[in-house]
C-alpha cells in the first residue's frame, strides 16, 4: 500500500492514528509491499521446487518420463501433496503479508506483526540511533526496499520494515528523521498519553546532502590484498609447503585448498560490501551508501557515533592508507561478520585527508585550535625520546601527546613511544601501536564508565592501561601503559569531563534549536554585608 501525502503528513506531525495490536490500515496503519513475504522467502519456495522436481527434470533432459515407473501409478497423489504443500507456503506468505503493519505516530514507529502469535516492536523516533535502507538484489529486481531502525541496545534492529517500494522507503525514512531531529514543527515528539492535534503537517522532504568523499575499486581490492588476512594467509600458506617439503609429506598441503575458498570468499564478501563506497553530509546526518549486488544507505543523525578508531595495517603504511570504524548503539556486532564490518565503518580505505575529512563530519567541533596537527600526531605520531611525559617540553615534542614513561620500553620496546594520549574540550584521544597503528577518539558524554588495570609487571613499573567503556562494537578505547601518577589525573580529569559533557549535551532533537539560558537575575547595588 502506498503511502499517501496524507498519512505522511501524520506520521511526519506524530500524530497517533491507531492504537494498539488491532489497528486498521484505514485507522492510519499501513501495509507493506504484497511483493514482501515472497523477497523474503524465495530461498524456502526454491527448496520445494528443488527437492520435487530435480528428480523429474534430470529424466526429462534424459529423454524418460517425468516419473520413475515404480512411482507412476503414484503420481497424482504426489503431485497433489507437493502442490498443497507449495500451496500452503504460498498462503502462509500471504497471512504474513496481510498481519505486518506499521504506523509512525505519537513519537514512535510500530511494527506488528504476526497472524497466530502476533508481535508489536516500536522504537522512539528521538532515540534513533541510526536508519538503514537495504537493497538485496532481488528486492532491487522489484525495486523494493528494507528500512532497518537502530536503537540503543546493541542487539538486533529495534524495528525491520520489510519491504517498501524504494521511493516509499527513502520518503518515510526522511519523515522519520524529520520528526527524530526536531525538524517537523520544532516540537519534540510526544509521549504515549499525550495530547494529540490531529492536525496534518506536510510531508517530510528528503534533507539535502554533500557528498564527500567515495572510495575507487581499484584501491578497494589493493586494500583487500594487503590486508591483515592475506598476510595470515601468506603465512599458513609457506609454512604448509616448508613443512611438506622437509617432511615429505603432502597432507600439509591439502590445508592450503579450504584455506584458499575461504580467503576468496572473504574478499568477495569485502569487496561486496565495500564497493563503490560513497559518503556524505547532510542535516540528517552522515550518510554512507556502498555495495555491489546487495546495496546499503546508512544514515548516522550527529552525536550518535560513540567512539571511532582510525587504523593502519602495516603494508598499508607504504602507499598510505587507513580504515575508520565506529561504535554506534544498535549496530553493536549483531548479524553476520560482514554485515556487522560494513555497518561499522566509516571509511573501508582512504587517504589522510579522506581521514581528516571524515573527522571534521564527526566531530565538528574538536575543541582544539590545531585539530589537524592533533590528529595528525595521533595518527602517524611517535614521541621524541628525549622527552619527558608529561612536562610541557614532552608534550610540545609529541604534538601534545602524553606518552608512556621511559621506564615501559622494557615492557613495550617498539610501543612505548606510540602509546599515548590527550584531551581536547570535545574528546578524549588515544593512540598506540608501532606496527599495527590505532588512533581512537571517544566525545567526553560518549565515556560511560571507566576502569583502571594494573597487573604484576605493570605494578613493578609503576604503569597502568586506562579502558573507556562505550557502547558494543569494533572500537575498544584503551589507554596503554600510561604512567601511573598520569593515568589517576586522568582517570579524575576525564570523570569530570564526562560529566560536565553530559550536563551540556545538545536535546536528543539536534535539529531543534537550543533552549536559550534563563537571564541572570539584576544585581542589587545596595550595599550589604559581603560573605568571605
Amino acid at each position: 500500500m502506498a503511502l499517501t501525502p496524507e498519512d505522511a503528513g501524520r506520521a511526519a506531525d506524530g500524530t497517533a492514528v491507531g492504537s494498539g495490536i488491532e489497528g486498521t490500515a484505514d485507522a492510519g496503519w499501513l501495509r507493506v509491499h504484497p511483493a514482501s513475504p515472497f523477497v523474503r522467502g524465495w530461498v524456502a519456495l526454491a527448496a520445494l521446487l528443488f527437492f520435487f522436481g530435480r528428480d523429474s527434470f534430470e529424466r526429462f533432459l534424459q529423454g524418460g518420463p517425468l516419473f520413475d515407473e515404480r512411482l507412476a501409478g503414484r503420481a497424482p497423489w504426489l503431485l497433489l501433496g507437493g502442490g498443497a504443500l507449495i500451496l500452503l507456503t504460498v498462503l502462509g506468505y500471504v497471512l504474513s503479508w496481510y498481519f505486518t503493519r506499521y504506523q509512525v505516530a505519537g513519537g514512535y514507529v510500530r511494527v506488528n506483526t504476526g497472524f497466530l502469535f502476533k508481535q508489536q516492536r516500536q522504537a522512539r523516533l528521538d532515540r534513533v540511533q541510526a536508519i538503514d535502507v537495504v537493497q538485496p538484489l532481488l528486492a532491487r529486481i522489484f525495486g523494493l526496499a528494507e528500512l532497518r531502525f537502530e536503537v540503543a541496545d546493541a542487539g538486533q534492529s529495534a524495528v525491520r520494515l520489510a519491504y517498501l517500494r524504494a521511493d516509499e522507503a527513502r520518503q518515510l525514512r526522511a519523515t522519520i528523521l524529520a520528526r527524530a531531529s526536531g525538524a517537523a514543527g520544532g516540537k519534540p515528539a510526544r509521549e504515549p498519553g499525550d495530547p494529540e492535534s490531529g492536525e496534518p503537517a506536510a510531508a517530510a522532504v528528503e534533507a539535502p546532502e554533500q557528498a564527500v568523499l567515495t572510495v575507487p575499486p581499484p584501491r578497494l581490492v589493493g586494500s583487500l590484498l594487503l590486508s591483515e588476512q592475506s598476510v595470515v594467509i601468506l603465512a599458513g600458506g609457506i609454512a604448509s609447503v616448508m613443512l611438506s617439503a622437509v617432511t615429505e609429506n603432502r597432507n600439509f598441503t591439502v590445508f592450503l585448498i579450504p584455506a584458499a575458498i575461504g580467503l576468496i570468499a572473504s574478499y568477495w564478501s569485502s569487496f561486496n560490501k565495500g564497493y563503490n563506497f560513497t559518503a556524505a553530509i547532510s542535516p540528517d546526518g552522515i550518510r554512507l551508501r556502498y555495495g555491489l549486488l546487495d546495496t546499503q544507505a546508512q544514515t548516522v543523525p550527529p552525536g550518535r557515533i560513540q567512539a571511532l578508531k582510525v587504523s593502519q595495517p602495516p603494508l598499508w603504511r607504504m602507499f598510505g592508507w587507513y580504515r575508520i570504524q565506529v561504535n554506534v548503539a544498535g549496530y553493536g556486532l549483531a548479524g553476520s561478520a560482514g554485515e556487522g564490518s560494513a555497518r561499522t565503518t566509516l571509511l573501508p580505505v582512504g587517504y589522510l585527508g579522506d581521514v581528516m575529512d571524515i573527522l571534521s563530519l564527526v566531530l565538528p567541533d574538536p575543541g582544539t585550535q590545531d585539530p589537524v596537527g592533533l590528529f595528525t600526531a595521533g595518527i602517524t605520531g611517535l614521541a621524541d625520546p628525549a622527552g619527558t611525559p608529561g612536562s610541557a617540553a614532552g608534550k610540545a615534542s609529541d604534538g601534545g601527546f602524553v606518552t608512556s614513561p621511559r621506564r615501559a620500553r622494557f615492557l613495550a620496546p617498539l610501543g612505548w613511544r606510540r602509546n599515548g594520549f590527550a584531551a581536547t574540550e570535545s574528546a578524549l584521544l588515544l593512540r598506540s601501536g608501532r606496527w599495527w597503528r590505532n588512533f581512537v577518539v571517544v566525545p567526553h558524554q560518549r565515556t560511560q564508565s571507566m576502569a583502571l588495570q594494573q597487573g604484576p609487571l605493570a605494578r613493578r613499573f609503576r604503569v597502568a592501561d586506562l579502558v573507556l567503556h562505550t557502547t558494543a562494537g569494533p572500537v575498544a578505547p584503551r589507554l596503554i601503559q600510561a604512567g601511573l601518577d598520569e593515568a589517576r589525573a586522568l582517570f579524575d580529569a576525564q570523570s569530570a569531563r564526562a560529566r560536565a559533557a553530559r550536563k551540556h549535551q545538545k536535546s536528543e532533537h539536534w535539529l531543534e534549536p537550543a533552549a536559550q539560558p534563563p537571564a541572570p537575575p539584576a544585581e542589587d547595588h545596595q550595599e550589604g554585608p559581603h560573605h568571605g
